[in-house]
């Protein structure tokens, strides 16, 4: 299931069922209680961890619905944003970001890479 398919059936269970669809405050407010959910499942090593990251999908996608914002293509965007994206460690070990990149950034980095250059490692964040 791609992420335009799971946006459209959580919808259109929202509808069939009653929920809200109109209240994104209330739907923020359930959203974070899902986060705390999860992060409680993942605490204490329950199995039902990936079943409490669904229902935070979930909630996300109905947000999403609510504004009229295709999830799909925003995080499609959002990768390949976060894949152009340049960081360098500071004196202490933390990555910062650098520079949002470019496509020539990708070119310099297909040169070195293999080269052990370690001042620009690119990783994805939000």
């Amino acid at each position: 299931m791609d992420i335009a398919d799971a946006q459209r059936l959580a919808w259109e269970n929202k509808l069939a069922k009653g929920f809200n669809t109109t209240d994104v405050a209330v739907e923020f407010g359930l959203l974070t209680a899902e986060v705390g959910e999860a992060f409680t499942a993942w605490l204490k090593q329950r199995d039902d961890l990936g079943e409490e990251l669904a229902d935070v999908f979930l909630y996300l996608t109905a947000i999403a619905q609510m504004r009229g914002i295709d999830l799909a293509s925003e995080v499609a965007g959002k990768i390949e944003k976060n894949r152009r994206r340049v960081y360098a460690r500071d004196e202490r070990g933390v990555l910062h970001r650098v520079r949002e990149g470019s496509e020539s950034d990708e070119d310099e980095g297909e040169r070195t890479a293999g080269t052990g250059r370690t001042d620009t490692p690119r990783m994805e964040g939000s």
